[in-house]
């Protein structure tokens, strides 16, 4: 799928501006540390450029393709897998981007997987620190 072929590229060279017309406007991205998915190009963007700061010597391993069922509305969508190893705060981090796309070919649905939990928890902490620095996200209540 040419459209993950660009994504990989983009992420491996960490350019933001590459990705913007990869995504439907409506793009949903499930997070390994959020319940709810962030939504909209404009708030995934945001998250990416949080990433690509924060995964360090982030690649990808391997290219899966198939069909998936999409969690927004069930439908079954071209999909494809990217497993990945990345470091985070010096944490070895294994995971998989699932990128579900749209009848055009852009990424409608993302969903991200990631292990061991240490790392989970470190990439979180990371990613809400990158977002509240960003603007993206309030600062969390201490009491």
């Amino acid at each position: 799928m040419e459209t993950a072929d660009r994504f990989r590229a983009a992420v491996e060279k960490r350019d933001l501006a590459a990705l913007d017309d990869l995504f439907t406007e409506d793009v949903r991205l499930y997070s390994p540390v959020k319940f709810a998915p962030f939504e909209g190009k404009a708030m995934v963007l945001g998250l990416f450029g949080v990433l690509l700061r924060t995964f360090e010597d982030l690649r990808y391993i391997g290219h899966f393709e198939g069909v998936a069922e999409t969690s927004a509305d069930g439908s079954r969508a071209a999909s494809v897998i990217l497993p990945f190893r990345a470091l985070v705060d010096g944490k070895q981090i294994h995971g998989i981007d699932q990128l579900q796309f749209d009848e055009a070919g852009r990424i409608k649905e993302f969903t991200v997987m990631v292990r061991p939990q240490s790392a989970v928890q470190v990439l979180g902490q990371a990613v809400l620190a990158g977002l509240v620095a960003d603007g993206l996200a309030p600062a969390p209540v201490e009491g």
